[in-house]
């Protein structure tokens, strides 16, 4: 028999470009028990997988499409069924025209975004710091030859960056089942901004703590960033602040003149 708190678990999405404060939200929000924040999320890419079946000759040679849904429908119970928390927050660009159409009509219940806004300019000169320190980080990885080719490689429009973007822009269309948090403010007031996240999801306030940050675990699982890259989800020690980066000065024009103007 499937427990009350399983029947009863909740769904939501963070919505955020990498670099804009991710792994320091998870870890702020995942010190309550009953609430967990993942990493970057697979779901919707199993979704898009399962979702781009009905295109293959296999299927289009017998297209059982109620057999194929009944597998969508079920995608996030099943993928989250075994985990304790009651509430879940999957970190994906679900907000994207794409994936938005997939989930409303596969999910069948209502859900909503946390959405983390930061400049995109900060969010790449971020990027700039963490490569330029480690040499192991996988933009160094592809024979790019300055900082300029190395940027606009992550800009890519099938990366992470991209598809976040896509996602955030499309979020304002849809500002009652969003709740905006803009980085600067979660570093000023971080108690303040998970005050109103809270009344947003609609649980009681938790009486979390803001310095020396744990790193994420969750149900007993690190990230393994030798994939990725020495300290990609490092948090820094001490009290939670915006600290000044240096690198913000020097992104190369070209890259500044493109993409100065997404701010937030």
């Amino acid at each position: 028999m499937i427990s009350e708190q399983k029947k009863n678990k909740q769904l939501f999405f963070l919505v955020a470009m990498p670099r804009s404060g991710n792994t320091v939200f998870a870890s702020l929000i995942n010190q309550n028990p009953e609430i967990v924040c993942t990493a970057n999320s697979i779901t919707l890419d199993i979704m898009k997988e399962l979702h781009h079946l009905k295109m293959t000759d296999m299927f289009r040679n017998f297209p059982d499409y109620r057999s194929l849904d009944n597998v969508l429908d079920v995608v996030y119970d099943n993928y989250y069924k075994d985990w304790p928390q009651r509430i879940i927050v999957d970190r994906g660009p679900v907000m994207t025209p794409g994936n938005f159409e997939v989930m409303q009509k596969h999910f069948k219940k209502p859900f909503k975004c946390i959405v983390l806004l930061r400049d995109l300019l900060d969010v790449l000169a971020s990027y700039m710091k963490w490569y330029t320190e480690n040499s192991d980080a996988f933009p160094n990885k592809f024979n790019l030859k300055n900082d300029e080719k190395k940027l606009s490689w992550l800009m890519h429009k099938s990366g992470a960056i991209a598809k976040e973007l896509e996602a955030i822009k499309n979020s304002f269309n849809y500002p009652k089942i969003c709740h905006f948090v803009k980085f600067n403010d979660l570093m000023k007031n971080p108690r303040e901004e998970l005050q109103k996240i809270y009344s947003f999801i609609e649980e009681p306030y938790y009486p979390h703590y803001f310095e020396n940050l744990k790193d994420i675990n969750i149900n007993g699982i690190e990230y393994d960033d030798t994939v990725v890259g020495k300290n990609m989800h490092k948090l820094h020690t001490g009290k939670i602040e915006k600290i000044y980066n240096p690198y913000v000065e020097k992104i190369p024009q070209r890259i500044k003149d493109k993409y100065g103007h997404i701010r937030f």
